[in-house]
């Protein structure tokens, strides 16, 4: 074997920093559940009535509460860069597919804790621009992602 076999390429070392990036990620949005869910662990019941909770209660919810959207929109933005970075690098199609189907996998699974802030709410919430754009943006770094799995160029007419 030679040397330049036996060294990682340029994809390998993308990959495995990418499979690194997004198990850190993933433990940062598990910790901002747990803290969330704790937050929220005053009733079975969502949407609940705030005006039922103690006022620490409500202190502890409305923190964990915006935490987890700054999170959301920290991670919705930090992976529309990554996404178009991807998409930029001179790997072959099938390598960025792969690269496209660890960020899907991760945005699933981040998709879970971050619907909570929909699901795990009070019966009247003010509007929050934060969270409508965040939603907005992950919405579209999904679509752009999961367009780039099926490959852009088998959805182009042919000319």
């Amino acid at each position: 074997m030679t040397e330049s076999a036996a060294s990682p390429s340029a994809f390998d070392k993308a990959r495995t920093g990418l499979w690194v990036s997004l198990q850190k990620h993933l433990g940062t949005v598990y910790a901002a559940e747990k803290d969330f869910q704790a937050a929220t662990r005053f009733t079975t019941t969502f949407p609940f009535v705030a005006a039922s909770l103690q006022p620490q209660q409500l202190l502890d919810y409305q923190h964990q509460r915006t935490a987890l959207r700054d999170l959301y929109a920290d991670e919705t933005i930090q992976l529309d860069s990554l996404v178009k970075a991807v998409r930029q690098k001179p790997y072959p199609e099938d390598d960025k597919k792969l690269l496209f189907l660890m960020i899907l996998g991760y945005m699933d699974l981040a998709e879970t804790v971050f619907t909570l802030l929909d699901t795990h709410r009070p019966t009247k919430l003010d509007p929050d621009e934060e969270l409508d754009e965040a939603n907005a943006r992950f919405e579209r770094v999904r679509n752009f992602v999961r367009l780039n799995i099926r490959g852009i160029s088998g959805l182009l007419p042919r000319v």
